[in-house]
């Protein structure tokens, strides 16, 4: 997507999304080889080149929301940047993910801390949730491309999570889509793409609403009225991702929990639809054994026998012990990502994610995002260290289960090195590996990438009419993941300017 990963704040109980440029980031300087990183205990190995040679210097970005470099005016490639572009692509049914095997006692512990507690630390005292038919309206300049992802998204609601949920034009809908301009989200939230808040049906009743804290999810015995507030100017890919996220958190859980491999409700944000596991906490959540107003303690005594029916297989599955998220690592991971620390800080902080993710009991996956989060930090200033990050996470990431995801976008990192390298071998074999993962993911943005990387190897392997094939291929998702036609011809320049070839 045009912006791939999403974090979340919380402020005055209001929950939204904030959406910083962090995958598909590319910054190319020059690499000096294996490097050894402070005291972080991974070496960093040099991608072999045609000639030994240093990886390319290109400065060139091949950025989230913006180019973090001048555009390109001109790429060598027989098709020039004012072709027209083919058709967008859209992904035509519900995605077929594997349900992971889970425990539930795992489930259950999960359910109650996203159940409980805001992303804040707060805690909610009661469970809330809507109770009878939920009709979503959309107003504002919304897209006949949003209104199709709105109603697949619906649909899979109704079929997965069992909810009675459909889409009205009804002035009465319980949940309300409103599509405006994404500098008017930010003039009321700053870095907000977009948020969800109780109690209102639009803009102007939120306005009015911010100052009388009626906006507070911990105040609610139940839900009966929420507005998901979304960017009509962003890419579809990103308007998708909101409608997904924003309307599961009006829905139900309110809380993110970075332990969490194979969920959108996780501030790592790798997943950008609803997963099989949402789908399963979605059902849980409108369980009839559970009801309004009830504490944690009543919700936690009905859940066994709940997640007994809805996931029998969890009943012999072995409950995973490495669950605890220390919650100064979880401090030092917001640092890292936060654009409004200095570069020095954020390194710090980034460091000491690493130490604490190895020296504590964390789960693979987080260990492995907090080196993922490194690269991203140091591909501006070290090419070398970045690349050395990137790859102790796709190891760690390739040796824990339900983690496909997350090694694809280590890979789009990986492959880019690789292509920029000359080692078109390599970038093939990390994307043809990749591209299905993405593809199953619906994710078009870290699709298309792939396969812009893939078809600029093709060309470096002397396969001129499998890259021209694979590129055109690329556009259509490109459009979806992109969003503007200048958008997407500049990555189409952007990646095949690492091909040392050009």
């Amino acid at each position: 997507m045009v912006s791939i990963m999403i974090y979340h704040l919380q402020k005055a109980g209001r929950k939204l999304r904030r959406k910083p440029t962090f995958v598909s980031n590319f910054h190319f300087v020059p690499f000096f080889g294996a490097t050894k990183v402070s005291n972080l205990n991974f070496r960093l190995t040099r991608p072999k080149s045609r000639l030994g040679l240093l990886l390319g210097s290109s400065l060139l970005a091949l950025s989230a929301c913006a180019p973090q470099s001048p555009p390109i005016s001109s790429a060598t490639r027989a098709m020039p940047l004012s072709f027209e572009l083919p058709p967008m692509k859209q992904f035509a049914a519900a995605p077929r993910l594997p349900m992971p095997a889970l425990a539930n006692a795992d489930l259950v512990q999960d359910f109650l801390d996203l159940s409980f507690q805001l992303e804040s630390g707060r805690p909610l005292p009661m469970l809330s949730r809507f109770e009878g038919p939920i009709g979503v309206r959309m107003i504002g300049s919304t897209s006949a491309v949003a209104q199709r992802d709105l109603q697949q998204l619906l649909a899979r609601l109704r079929t997965e999570a069992g909810l009675p949920i459909t889409f009205t034009q009804s002035a009465d809908a319980r949940i309300v889509i409103e599509s405006i301009s994404r500098a008017r989200i930010q003039s009321a939230i700053s870095g907000a793409a977009c948020f969800v808040v109780p109690n209102v049906r639009n803009w102007a009743e939120f306005q009015r609403a911010r100052q009388t804290g009626g906006l507070d999810w911990a105040t609610l015995r139940s839900r009966t009225t929420a507005t998901v507030f979304i960017p009509a100017d962003a890419p579809p890919q990103e308007i998708r991702d909101c409608l997904h996220e924003e309307l599961a958190q009006a829905l139900g859980p309110l809380n993110d929990l970075y332990r969490l491999e194979n969920s959108v409700f996780n501030d790592d944000n790798i997943h950008s639809i609803l997963t099989p596991y949402d789908m399963l906490m979605l059902r849980a959540y409108y369980h009839p054994a559970l009801s309004n107003g009830m504490s944690r303690e009543a919700v936690a005594r009905r859940l066994p026998a709940i997640f007994g029916q809805l996931n029998p297989a969890g009943a012999a599955t072995s409950p995973n012990s490495g669950t605890h998220i220390d919650p100064r690592w979880k401090d030092a991971i917001s640092d890292v990502i936060s654009s409004s620390l200095s570069y020095q800080h954020r390194q710090n902080a980034a460091e000491t994610a690493i130490r604490l993710a190895n020296s504590s009991n964390l789960p693979q996956q987080s260990r492995a995002f907090s080196y993922y989060a490194y690269g991203q930090l140091k591909m501006a200033r070290d090419a070398g260290v970045a690349y050395g990050a990137f790859r102790a996470a796709d190891q760690l990431y390739r040796t824990t289960p339900n983690t496909a995801l997350h090694s694809a976008h280590t890979s789009v990192q990986l492959a880019a090195f690789a292509l920029s390298a000359g080692e078109a071998a390599t970038t093939l074999r990390l994307t043809d590996a990749a591209i299905p993962v993405a593809y199953a993911h619906q994710n078009a943005a870290i699709l298309a990438t792939l396969m812009l990387l893939r078809a600029e190897a093709l060309d470096l392997a002397g396969r001129a009419e499998d890259a021209a094939e694979q590129r055109l291929d690329s556009l259509g998702w490109a459009r979806y993941g992109f969003g503007s036609d200048e958008t997407v011809r500049r990555k189409l320049a952007e990646i095949a300017a690492l091909n040392p070839a050009i």
